[in-house]
């Protein structure tokens, strides 16, 4: 199951399938060519187009993908927004988001001037929940490698983010949140440098009612941030687009009564997903698991109404160039259901029988593999998807039951909290355990964020923040600190559940109304 820039299997023949989005992150660049099983050698040359500002047209450079260490020559052309624009060899153009390259080829970046001027694209944004390109992996290098006894320096403290466990887009210096303050809502922006208030707007009601408040109310999921506007989902099915300068409501749907939505006994917890013109949610139920809506108008774009799930769960929907078809992939409690991006029609499903409770971990996308997992005891899953979209499974275990932290592939390896085996380190290929980490911090559940090679691993209980090698020669400790202050006002039931996230050489971490903020750079 292989990661980066390409994914190539060989037989008699080797394959080489080419997909080319317009906007896509080199981590999902798939191209394949049909080669003779004579010819050894091949190369992908990205050349250059578009006319947003030029670059020489055989200005060729290697750009590296900072999750994985992988390389590939190309031609830059331009920078559009948050995306450096280069060209292929047959005049077919791909966008990369920057954040998800090299800090050379970051600072490479800032000399390109965009059209009519303005500023170069940002390497140190995180538009939405697990990253530009979906992986949970930072672009950051440049970290440090150890801690001190006391954990890195504190930058900062805001005190009044409000009840929930809403995660972080950070884009063009401002950190996006949500909370509920008192009943209402809340969409809030913060300097990301000062933790100074920017602007906050309420844009629903939060009763604790409709949904299971009982381990704590307030906005579960983070929101996104695309073309200086910020989307947010709250616990009730609110969905609400904001302008990210002003703080003013553009527009609002209510996935319930717009869609017949069925949120999870615990809320509506995802992240709504910009992809072009698109905002991609899931409202379940049995009319239209899946809708896209035009992000700028909230006009329905289409329907899945194929997909029928019941309850809409709580992973966030990933965006994945599969088999030469764009699609959008969701797990929900028994099914993995990918849907096509143009049109919302079922490509394929996958069964994940063992689902129940409570599926929240994000899928892991890669080629055309997919892994799945959950927790209460349902494992995890790996299926490969054909040309002709059927669904093979891989292997099926129980080597990693995730609850709710998350699960990143770094390399060829997976890691994440498993409950009951501590900190979790399986291989992607076969699903066995590579190895896994007793330590009592790890035996609470927690999440976990990769940046720099290493593992942010935070505990659920205590807010223990442990860093680690992200290495699957074994487990190699490297600092560890308990966050500070911590909420006197979260649920008794309630645990840190906000995912810790590093990007910009600042370590966010969060427990309801407190956000930090730490410097990690060297």
């Amino acid at each position: 199951m292989g990661s980066g820039f390409f994914h190539c299997r060989y037989g008699k023949s080797s394959t080489y399938s080419k997909i080319l989005p317009e906007n896509v992150s080199l981590a999902n660049l798939v191209i394949q060519i049909t080669l003779a099983p004579m010819i050894k050698r091949f190369a992908v040359i990205l050349v250059a187009v578009i006319g947003l500002g030029s670059m020489p047209s055989s200005f060729a450079r290697t750009w590296t993908q900072a999750a994985t260490g992988r390389k590939i020559e190309a031609d830059p052309v331009g920078v559009e927004g948050a995306n450096v624009v280069l060209r292929l060899n047959d005049g077919q153009t791909v966008k990369v988001p920057v954040n998800t390259l090299s800090a050379e080829d970051q600072e490479f970046v800032k000399t390109m001037a965009p059209k009519g001027g303005g500023s170069p694209a940002s390497g140190t944004d995180w538009p939405a929940f697990r990253g530009a390109d979906g992986t949970g992996i930072s672009p950051d290098t440049g970290l440090l490698e150890k801690w001190p006894s006391d954990g890195p320096e504190k930058i900062w403290t805001y005190d009044k983010a409000g009840m929930g466990y809403s995660g972080f887009a950070v884009v063009d210096g401002r950190l996006y949140t949500q909370g509920t303050r008192d009943t209402d809502v809340t969409m809030i922006c913060v300097d990301a440098d000062s933790g100074k208030k920017i602007w906050s707007r309420s844009y629903a009601e939060d009763d604790s009612k409709g949904y299971n408040a009982g381990w704590g109310n307030g906005p579960r999921g983070a929101p996104s941030v695309n073309d200086g506007k910020v989307y947010g989902l709250g616990p009730k099915g609110i969905l609400v687009c904001i302008d990210a300068e002003k703080g003013s409501v553009v527009w609002k749907k209510d996935l319930i009564k717009d869609f017949s939505g069925e949120p999870g006994k615990w809320g509506y917890s995802e992240t709504p997903i910009v992809d072009g013109e698109k905002l991609i949610v899931a409202p379940g139920g049995n009319k239209a698991g899946i809708v896209a809506l035009n992000k700028d108008t909230g006009d329905v774009i289409w329907t899945a109404d194929e997909v029928q799930p019941g309850m809409a769960e709580y992973a966030t929907i990933v965006v994945s160039e599969m088999n030469g078809k764009r699609q959008y992939i969701k797990f929900f409690e028994k099914i993995v259901a990918s849907v096509d991006a143009e049109t919302g029609r079922l490509l394929w499903q996958g069964d994940f029988p063992k689902g129940k409770v409570a599926v929240i971990p994000t899928p892991i996308v890669d080629g055309n593999q997919v892994y799945v997992s959950a927790g209460y005891s349902a494992g995890c899953r790996a299926f490969e998807i054909s040309s002709s979209n059927q669904v093979k499974e891989l292997w099926t275990n129980n080597e990693m039951s995730n609850h709710h932290g998350g699960v990143i592939k770094f390399g060829d390896h997976i890691y994440g909290f498993d409950n009951g085996k501590g900190l979790v380190c399986q291989d992607w290929d076969t699903g066995k355990l590579t190895w896994m980490n007793k330590d009592r911090q790890f035996l609470s559940k927690g999440a976990v964020h990769i940046a720099d090679g290493m593992i942010y691993a935070l505990n659920e209980q205590n807010g223990a923040l442990t860093l680690i090698s992200a290495n699957p020669e074994g487990y190699k400790e490297h600092g560890r600190f308990i966050l500070d202050p911590q909420s006197p006002n979260r649920n008794p039931q309630g645990r840190i559940w906000t995912h810790p996230l590093v990007i910009g050489g600042k370590l966010y971490l969060r427990d309801q109304e407190f956000i930090h903020c730490y410097d990690v750079k060297k």
